[in-house]
């Protein structure tokens, strides 16, 4: 077993002995916290990023206002609250990718991307994507990137959170936002992985 295996077994059990503190105290139900996890998994998240994204390659109006105001480019699309203030997002383009990290903690825009994955927030990603960014890319990702390709790494906080706007998939003419939508991941939007290819 891998010490990142062994590090989120340990995170999860923590998590569920936390819960099971909690309810059994009467601080919460486990009808609440369900409803979290629901609000987390469906209601905020990488679907609603992507949905973003797509509108972003179909509507060049709207990719502007959204690099130049990410929060208000996204409030129009009903997308917004705790943990989306002051976001800002970097477009990817043939010479230049981006990728982000919260150096010091685990800043990250969560209505647009749910929940920060446990790698995010390991201090072994922190400090190397800094240092080392092609390589965490390809070893930890397998997401090569090419020589001829500058990569930039952005540092979220708490007053500027950051992530992606990857590049559309080439086939992709006509397709609908929703079927757009489809193609984007969250590791996309993080900058460590692709889109998914047309097909």
């Amino acid at each position: 077993m891998s010490a990142g295996a062994s590090g989120q077994e340990e995170t999860a059990a923590r998590v569920k002995a936390l819960e099971s503190m909690l309810i059994e105290k009467g601080v919460m139900t486990s009808s609440m916290v369900d409803r979290i996890v629901d609000i987390y998994e469906n209601q905020v998240g990488p679907q609603l990023g992507a949905k973003v994204v797509a509108k972003a390659w179909v509507d060049n109006d709207f990719r502007q206002r959204l690099l130049d105001n990410a929060g208000e480019a996204c409030e129009e699309l009903g997308i917004g609250g705790l943990q989306g203030e002051d976001m800002v997002v970097r477009e990817d383009t043939d010479e230049v990718h981006h990728a982000i990290v919260c150096t010091l903690c685990s800043c990250y825009p969560w209505p647009v991307l749910g929940l920060p994955p446990n790698w995010y927030k390991d201090p072994q990603y922190r400090a190397r994507i800094v240092r080392e960014p092609r390589k965490v890319l390809a070893d930890d990702f397998g997401f090569a990137i090419a020589d001829s390709v500058e990569i930039r790494i952005w540092d979220s906080s708490s007053e500027m959170r950051y992530w992606v706007l990857p590049q559309r998939p080439a086939g992709t003419d006509g397709w609908s936002e929703e079927q757009l939508a489809a193609l984007v991941t969250r590791d996309s939007m993080i900058g460590v992985g692709p889109v998914r290819a047309a097909s």
